[in-house]
């Protein structure tokens, strides 16, 4: 809905400076009106409404009207209330916040990879009132809260498909918070219409190059081994998690290496691999199975069996599921060879523990 309210040349510094006052106040007390003075032609933004004056009248929304004098209705907005100002004449709302959450940005990064881990965040009004985040549905780590913001790691895709997934936010009641981002600034956009429905905040999973090509790796050769490494006959798992690491980029180091049959400690045991990994936080970061929610595709599960301190089994996590009752890991390895073993089905059967290696 638009309306023009005429008034008489703003010829008078007081109510000039109590109209600058008012619609200089941003929206949700404090945010998005742009200053400028009352001249003919100003363009204005103001709580979400496109204002225009011109001599003697005052656009909203691009319509115009020839009254004296008017009242002008409160407006709704998502989550705001309004309040008034009157005085000569006038009559104009002022949204003030009603301390209910909202969203009023887009992310800060817009995409990442399928295989999740990327940091974003989100600012609004009232955040603190937010317990949930999802992805496309998959449930997000919530890294932290404040009135102003919240920064989420997002989760695996679906079934690792590429596109634009939604992101919805909760509150405490369970209800999705809304989004009312900052109106149009330019001219051309500057009529808004009313009820239009609310910008949608999205996130766009692209491939990752590194993983694609270790994952493509391990399940190319989880059964059908590759000749151009020698194969270690009943401990192959970490020679066979090394070769991956390759595949995705890794390059070997004094410590890591494969050459010609001979290798390093590290590329060939699980146990002097976990003592790598760990001297090496650039590379990789350790998380315990109650961390499972952080797994990702091409992160390094190590097992051991039997509570001894040792690693006795390594492989390559290649499928993660988010589901209401938790987090589900499966992996590919040599020794025992597998392209997609769940790891519960694994502790079930060989008992143990097992940590995960978060590979940067």
């Amino acid at each position: 809905m638009t309306r023009t309210i005429a008034y008489p040349s703003f010829s008078s510094p007081s109510l000039r400076s109590r109209f600058a006052l008012v619609f200089t106040s941003r929206h949700r007390a404090g945010r998005h009106a742009k200053q400028s003075a009352f001249t003919g032609g100003t363009l204005l933004v103001g709580c979400g409404i496109a204002l225009a004056v011109t001599t003697g009248a005052l656009t909203v929304g691009g319509a115009s009207s020839s009254a004296a004098t008017a009242s002008v209705a409160p407006v709704v907005k998502h989550n705001h209330v309004t309040t008034s100002i009157t005085g000569a004449s006038t009559h104009v709302p002022l949204v003030v916040n009603d301390g209910k959450p909202v969203i009023a940005s887009l992310p800060t990064v817009s995409s990442g990879s399928i295989v999740g881990g990327t940091t974003l965040t989100l600012a609004g009004d009232n955040l603190t009132a937010v317990t949930s985040v999802t992805v496309g549905g998959q449930p997000a780590t919530v890294a932290a809260v404040t009135k102003d913001a919240v920064t989420i790691a997002v989760p695996a895709s679906a079934d690792y498909t590429e596109g634009a997934a939604p992101i919805d936010l909760y509150d405490t009641t369970g209800a999705a918070v809304p989004v009312d981002l900052t109106p149009a600034t330019t001219p051309a956009g500057l009529v808004v219409t009313q009820n239009a429905p609310a910008p949608a905040l999205t996130f766009t999973y692209t491939p990752d190059p590194g993983i694609e090509a270790q994952e493509a790796y391990v399940l190319a050769h989880w059964a059908n081994y590759n000749p151009d490494y020698t194969v270690l006959d009943g401990m192959d798992c970490a020679n066979f998690a090394s070769q991956g690491l390759v595949a995705r980029g890794w390059a070997m180091d004094a410590d890591w290496w494969y050459s010609g049959g001979a290798t390093s400690s590290a590329w060939i045991s699980s146990t002097a691999l976990r003592g790598y990994l760990a001297a090496h936080p650039e590379r990789a970061t350790l998380l315990s199975d109650a961390q499972r929610d952080q797994v990702k595709v091409g992160d390094i599960a190590q097992f051991d069996w039997d509570d001894s301190g040792d690693e006795d089994h390594t492989a390559t996590v290649t499928r993660v599921e988010h589901t209401a009752s938790g987090t589900r890991v499966w992996t590919a390895g040599h020794t025992k060879d597998a392209d997609y073993w769940d790891v519960d089905e694994a502790l079930a059967s060989g008992g143990g523990t097992v940590v995960y290696w978060s590979i940067h």
